[in-house]
């Protein structure tokens, strides 16, 4: 039987060698890492050394850097009424985009009365005229946009994003989940004030996450509270040995990200020049700067739901858009947001690849599609 090919990669991703040899070390210790003891000490240095690289690869120091049990975890925790920049105004409500992962959408502590949204373009990007009008029309405000959406691939403008939100007052929480590892992110470049990221997104494990805050921030409330972990700001003891892994993985990925980009980047264009020539393929946000690896496409007359299926079939990985979404009839609320209209959120299907892609795997993901658009779609 064929090996099967994984096109799933904005889901999760497979554990990098150096990660996993990183994770089985930690699993060797024994200490505590809030354990003065030589033990203690021991764990808490794989923390310490993680906060560091983390802190790094995005431009923070160690000491602004949360470890959290997840990327969804993070961002409720980033989500917080009451948080203070330099200004020393607190902020009273949440703006939102419409494309938002579905743990920012749901507003974190924010009550739902003090929840907006701001629209996107047909293309799948924020549109910065409503942000502006948005931000004028209320009190100082936290804004949450993604650094790139995990659906369509598409970049926002968020450098531009946090100029208007901070000439406003505001602050600027950026989900850079998807982001991290596929195109450079520096939290001072982009001038966001919070960023969040995950670990499993980038070759690290499952359940580790990790909130980022600008210099000065202030007003951030756990929402564990406990012991004194992470400086107050999340209790309950670290997970050393995903935390050790998470490190690892980011100072890999990081190292690689140059040549890996442009290689994939490549892989990608001939995926999309396939799929449209295929069924009247189409895809979404093409005309837009989107993540090297990301395609997210449909045919007059698809359903995702059936085609996941159908490729699953043909040994090929792939998903009906994000995976904390997926088992849910439903259109994409991504497309939705940019003016689709149902008929076509409901089919569309996600490939996005990673380190390991190579070029017979989109030849076989061609072929699967070859084969199912001459079934499913036959009139």
């Amino acid at each position: 039987m064929p090996k099967r090919v994984y096109l799933d990669w904005n889901a999760t991703t497979p554990l990098r060698v150096e990660a996993r040899d990183a994770m089985f070390a930690a699993y060797d210790l024994i200490g505590n890492p809030s354990s003065v003891h030589a033990e203690g000490r021991e764990a808490r240095r794989l923390v310490e050394d993680a906060r560091a690289t983390l802190a790094a690869a995005v431009g923070a120091l160690p000491r602004n850097v949360v470890f959290t049990s997840a990327g969804t975890e993070a961002n409720a925790l980033a989500l917080s009424p009451g948080l203070r920049g330099p200004s020393g105004r607190p902020v009273e409500r949440l703006l939102v985009s419409a494309i938002e992962h579905a743990s920012v959408l749901a507003g974190g502590r924010f009550p739902a009365d003090k929840i907006g949204q701001i629209k996107v373009s047909g293309s799948g990007v924020i549109d910065l005229g409503h942000l502006k009008a948005l931000l004028g029309d209320g009190p100082p405000a936290l804004v949450s946009i993604m650094a790139a959406n995990n659906e369509t691939g598409a970049i926002q403008p968020v450098a531009e994003a946090a100029r208007i939100v901070h000439e406003a007052g505001g602050l600027l929480h950026v989900d850079a989940i998807q982001a991290l590892g596929k195109i450079p992110f520096d939290i001072n470049a982009v001038g966001a004030d919070l960023a969040t990221f995950s670990a499993h997104k980038i070759g690290g494990p499952k359940g580790v996450g990790a909130l980022v805050v600008a210099e000065g921030l202030a007003g951030l409330e756990p929402v564990l509270r406990g012991g004194g972990q992470e400086q107050s700001r999340r209790a309950g003891t670290e997970n050393v040995a995903g935390i050790a892994c998470f490190g690892a993985a980011v100072k890999v990925a990081l190292q690689a990200l140059p040549e890996d980009a442009e290689r994939i980047a490549t892989l990608r264009d001939r995926l999309e020049n396939g799929i449209r020539a295929i069924a009247g393929g189409m895809v979404f946000a093409e005309n837009v700067q989107r993540l090297p690896n990301t395609v997210l496409f449909t045919a007059p007359g698809l359903k995702a739901e059936t085609a996941v299926i159908g490729f699953d079939l043909e040994g090929v990985a792939v998903s009906s858009g994000s995976a904390c979404s997926s088992g849910k009839v439903q259109p994409s609320h991504v497309l939705s947001a940019m003016g689709y209209d149902a008929a076509v959120a409901q089919g569309a299907v996600r490939l996005s690849l990673g380190w390991s892609t190579e070029p017979d795997d989109i030849n076989r993901a061609l072929e699967a599609w070859r084969k199912l658009g001459n079934t499913l779609l036959r009139a």
